[in-house]
């Protein structure tokens, strides 16, 4: 990789050699996320969630490294990946029933809604406390390596979280001990509301991979393509016993940080405006259709087929009722205690409070 000055780290030139048919699963995949963040979103400002991180404008990262990955590997995301567990196979009404945190949450309602989790996916559960997840990547990386496994791991966060201490531990521990980890940052341009020029005076965010002797990539994040390609070799870097890589993908957020954020508060319509113009989507669909693999035609009819499988799923998630009570003593302790077993005996003595649509035929 050419480096331009020493404090510079230039976009990789990517050549594709995807085939077709991943391709157009790729491009399912973006389509799919995209439809389905709108309708949850709807849900969300209609109260019938709490809560929902949608992903707009950021979709070329997850979906390209959730093809990137091989089944064995691990993910540690942050907000915006949890579209990587439906690439993988997640299923899509468990996925939505995380949302609601009902009986149908394989969480047992146990986190806040767009904060999903697999272990059939390979997926880790994650804090909304900037940064944490980035050691414990690592950590889980280095347990790989003592196994003498062959799993990757790979490690997100935002632009924000590399001003925290979790990074510098992270990113030291990765550069000594050389572990099979791929650590990525979607750097959107903005930490919530703060610019990422007012929190880090880097000259970029992947540069930083340097001072730990993890070596740094800085990629195109609206190119599907070239975060696939990206990924895909520091992954297989990683497991030849190569070491760490740190990616800064450069995007945008396009809408708001979550349903809890109002992003015209802090910035401008023509910085929104100027950042659509290079949303992953379309530059893909235009790419496609370049290639004679898309047209409008097939975009509307996948889109449409998505849109009626969200529906459905909501449809069949959100009657279910909450998780069971006796589910609180789950997956604390491998036996349950003495003290325990004796507070679930008296919680299943008590009689559960009338549920507020009783006689309605709901929960």
């Amino acid at each position: 990789m050419s480096v331009l000055g020493e404090l510079d780290v230039p976009f990789q030139r990517i050549e594709t050699t995807a085939e077709p048919e991943l391709l157009l699963r790729m491009y399912r995949e973006l389509l799919r996320i995209r439809v389905l963040d709108a309708r949850m979103v709807v849900l969300q400002r209609q109260g019938r969630v709490g809560f929902y991180g949608a992903c707009t404008g950021q979709e070329a990262v997850p979906i390209a490294c959730g093809f990137a990955v091989q089944q064995q590997d691990w993910v540690f995301p942050a907000l915006r990946e949890q579209a990587i567990m439906l690439v993988r196979g997640f299923p899509l009404r468990s996925y939505i029933a995380q949302t609601f945190g009902n009986s149908g949450d394989v969480l047992k309602g146990r986190q806040m809604p767009s904060h999903g989790s697999g272990r059939a996916v390979h997926q880790v559960s994650w804090s909304s406390v900037i940064g944490p997840q980035i050691p414990q990547a690592v950590g889980a990386a280095w347990a790989a390596k003592l196994r003498k496994s062959n799993e990757v791991v790979l490690g997100f966060m935002g632009d924000g979280a590399t001003s925290e201490p979790d990074f510098h531990a992270a990113m030291t521990f990765a550069g000594v001990h050389q572990t099979p980890s791929v650590l990525i940052c979607q750097n959107n341009g903005w930490s919530i509301s703060i610019p990422t020029a007012r929190q880090t005076a880097s000259a970029t965010i992947a540069v930083k991979g340097y001072a730990y002797g993890v070596r740094p990539l800085r990629v195109d994040g609206n190119d599907v393509l070239a975060v696939y390609e990206t990924v895909r070799a520091a992954v297989e870097r990683a497991r030849g016993g190569e070491g760490p890589t740190f990616i800064e993908c450069v995007t945008y957020r396009i809408g708001a940080h979550s349903t809890s954020d109002d992003p015209t508060r802090y910035r401008s319509s023509e910085e929104v405006e100027r950042w659509q113009r290079r949303d992953p989507i379309e530059r893909f669909h235009r790419w496609l259709v370049a290639k004679g693999l898309a047209s409008d035609a097939l975009r509307a009819e996948i889109e449409a087929e998505h849109d009626a499988e969200a529906i459905a799923a909501i449809k069949d998630v959100e009657p279910l009722p909450p998780p069971p009570r006796e589910s609180l003593f789950d997956d604390v302790y491998a036996e349950l205690p003495w003290h325990l077993r004796e507070q679930k005996e008296q919680l299943l003595a008590i009689p559960p409070a009338p549920s507020h649509d009783a006689g309605k035929g709901g929960h």
